[in-house]
């Protein structure tokens, strides 16, 4: 079985999205996880057959490890699946700045959500195959 692919997006430090002292601020960093999990999802779930359903974020962990500054872009977002359930999935963030050093890591719990019902849904076979693609091996240690 061979590595997990890494889903990668680029994202843009745009002028807004700091505050007076220059620094990105902590909700735009969220953003652009977001940007790059919703980019993740409609291309990655399309080309595995799945048209994606709706999801919801049920809990989301960030971890700010490094200021963005308006120079630190283009930014880069890795995204890869850490945990697969019958109707929740685990995404990992990963954002680096444009020298290649990690700014902060974020996990969001997403839960495949039935929009009539309003209630989860059970992943699809297509999601699975889409999402099983960028699935991280288990360590045990």
């Amino acid at each position: 079985m061979g590595e997990p692919a890494v889903f990668t997006y680029e994202v843009q430090v745009r002028w807004g999205d700091s505050d007076r002292l220059g620094h990105v601020n902590n909700t735009r960093f969220v953003e652009y996880m977001q940007e790059a999990r919703i980019h993740f999802l409609t291309t990655e779930l399309a080309a595995a057959g799945a048209r994606p359903g709706a999801m919801v974020v049920r809990k989301m962990d960030v971890e700010f490890l490094r200021i963005i500054t308006d120079d630190s872009g283009p930014l880069k977002v890795d995204v890869t699946v850490q945990h697969v359930g019958t109707s929740s999935y685990t995404i990992r963030h990963v954002v680096t700045d444009r020298s290649g050093a990690v700014c902060g890591t974020g996990d969001a719990l997403l839960v495949a959500f039935d929009v009539k019902t309003e209630r989860s849904r059970p992943l699809s076979d297509a999601e699975r195959a889409g999402l099983g693609r960028y699935l991280a091996p288990v360590s045990t240690g």
